[in-house]
């Protein structure tokens, strides 16, 4: 029976880092890409954002209660797996580790993000340019937002991959072998997407 409830909760939890959280995770480094083009485009991309009907209720049963759960249950998996990678040293395996490492740092990142802005915003700060030009201003925040953006496009990529595993939809060596090239495509695609909005900021 437990070992029924742990396979229900890995599917869970594998589609939940896909669907909602990844696309939202995709849709947001969209909208704040809209940095590149300056300040006046991305507040009011912002601001769109902000004003969206039943924006809490959406950000609550879309985005943070899946987001929730994947996190900790993720963290039960990283500190409960078994890496073997320095005993073989496979790539998948070394993906294996990366996995885990990356969802470690994705989950302080995330934390201290959504604390720095989201949070903020309760208290009637408003998140706009000038809020992320002054975060920005701190060259230790530019490294600790560069590593950690970089490690959550990877760990959304990487699961991906992992995902359409789980799931059945790359179930041969071929599929699979392409598939990395997709998710590695992705995940180079986010990265700069990314990275290019931080220093839009700075």
């Amino acid at each position: 029976m437990a070992s029924n409830n742990e396979f229900a909760l890995r599917r869970l939890h594998s589609l939940l880092g896909v669907i909602p959280v990844g696309i939202f995770l995709i849709q947001h480094l969209v909208v704040n890409n809209f940095a590149t083009r300056g300040e006046e485009a991305f507040n009011e991309a912002a601001h769109f954002m902000e004003s969206l009907p039943f924006r809490l209720l959406l950000e609550t049963v879309i985005i943070f209660l899946p987001l929730l759960f994947h996190a900790i249950y993720g963290v039960y998996i990283a500190f409960t797996a078994k890496n073997n990678a320095s005993r073989y040293g496979y790539f998948r395996n070394w993906m294996f580790v990366m996995q885990r490492v990356t969802g470690i740092v994705t989950f302080v990142f995330v934390v201290w993000h959504v604390w720095e802005t989201r949070i903020a915003a309760f208290f009637g700060v408003p998140v706009n340019f000038d809020m992320m030009a002054n975060i920005f201003s701190n060259p230790w925040m530019i490294a600790f937002y560069v590593i950690g953006v970089v490690s959550t496009v990877f760990h959304f990529a990487n699961g991906l991959w992992s995902f359409l595993v789980t799931w059945g939809v790359t179930v041969t060596p071929r599929s699979q072998l392409i598939s990395t090239y997709v998710t590695l495509a992705i995940f180079v695609a986010l990265a700069y997407v990314g990275v290019s909005t931080i220093f839009a900021f700075v």
